[in-house]
């Protein structure tokens, strides 16, 4: 009696690690509302956790609505986790697909206890259930995965987790399930299935909330290199991105810097909402005009700067050209009715330019521009 106490104390040592995890992933959920992964992560654990103290304290006492509850619980938690796991990469599976998977294992599962009893059936349907989803929800994440170290982490520890069900299932179960409840608990199946389920759903859940921590530096280094006016790149952003490109060899190159003219005018006239509002319209206005491969930044003030990626001069001088006419067609000043023009300096790179000195020169083609009447680009 003290021996079946005691392996049931150290059997309730992971399911309740795992309740701790589910309360974390809870309370990161509430500093971070718009991560709602968070959410399925915390229902996964929490549901497993219910289904193995289910099994472990054998709670409800019939056999066959013990094997349908903490079957449930079980199936139902792993395609929470694996839910919460794809969307922080953004490849969920669609509902149905949970749900057709829940309906085919408790259908078996009830199945094979009510109508054919086999003991052995619904061990290895469960299972080989469990460990397929949670293979495919590994190698799907690691198709859509950023090629970060955590994620590497996480997809090695999610492909293990699932894998393991296979010969472990095998190698301690084989072809011949336990007679009987006292033996199936001193079976080798079971010692197996709680150790084994100790160490990979807490080493899942520990990756898990490492990957989480991550995520947040990264969204506060994101955040960090955002204007807050704009939603474009402030100049530390600009600078860093531009970094890799300062590596490109002999590909040509070119910088934009753009200047809304006249804007202490506009500043003083319509006043710094007013000011605000133009910054807004030109920054959307030079989004919507520029390539998909340049990098825009506000880096001043008023001042913006467009690198041009594999862009000679020419092209260059026309793309300004392009971005200068559509901000005079379409921003206005606060009256609706003043057009706000901007004026540009285009620079060349070269193979010795670095961002310092490619942006000097940008920017006295830029107050070049200005002298010459604005609402114009200089190169």
């Amino acid at each position: 009696m003290v021996g079946a106490q005691v392996r049931i104390t150290l059997s309730l040592i992971a399911p309740t690690l795992v309740v701790v995890f589910a309360i974390t992933f809870v309370g990161i959920w509430c500093a971070f509302r718009h991560r709602t992964y968070l959410l399925y992560l915390a229902a996964g654990c929490g549901l497993f956790a219910a289904g193995a103290m289910s099994q472990i304290l054998y709670l409800p006492r019939d056999s066959g609505a013990n094997a349908l509850v903490s079957g449930m619980l079980y199936i139902t938690a792993v395609c929470a986790a694996t839910q919460g796991i794809l969307n922080r990469v953004g490849r969920g599976l669609p509902w149905r697909a949970y749900l057709a998977f829940c309906a085919a294992i408790l259908t078996a599962l009830w199945y094979f206890f009510y109508i054919d009893r086999n003991l052995l059936v619904r061990v290895y349907v469960l299972n080989i259930g469990i460990g397929a989803l949670l293979t495919v929800a590994a190698l799907r994440m690691r198709r859509a995965s950023a090629g970060r170290r955590i994620d590497t982490a996480l997809f090695v520890v999610l492909l293990a987790f699932g894998l393991h069900f296979f010969p472990r299932t095998l190698l301690s179960i084989g072809t011949h399930a336990p007679n009987g409840p006292l033996a199936f608990a001193d079976s080798p199946f079971w010692q197996w299935l709680q150790l084994s389920l100790a160490v990979f759903s807490v080493g899942l859940a520990i990756t898990l909330l490492l990957a989480v921590a991550a995520d947040t530096i990264d969204e506060v280094r994101h955040e960090g290199e955002k204007d807050w006016l704009t939603g474009l790149l402030n100049r530390r952003g600009f600078e860093t991105r531009m970094r890799p490109f300062e590596q490109r060899g002999h590909e040509p190159a070119a910088l934009v810097v753009g200047d809304v003219d006249h804007f202490k005018r506009i500043n003083d006239q319509y006043g710094h909402s007013g000011g605000d509002a133009v910054l807004k319209d030109v920054a959307r206005a030079l989004t919507l005009s520029v390539r998909k491969r340049d990098l825009l930044g506000r880096i001043g003030g008023e001042e913006f700067a467009i690198y041009l990626p594999a862009t000679d001069f020419q092209e260059a001088v026309h793309c300004a050209e392009r971005l200068r006419a559509f901000v005079a067609d379409t921003v206005r000043a606060p009256d609706g009715t003043s057009p706000v023009t901007m004026s540009l300096g285009v620079a060349a790179a070269t193979a010795a330019d670095n961002w310092q000195s490619l942006f000097q020169r940008a920017d006295e083609k830029l107050y070049a521009a200005k002298r010459a009447g604005r609402n114009q680009v200089a190169a």
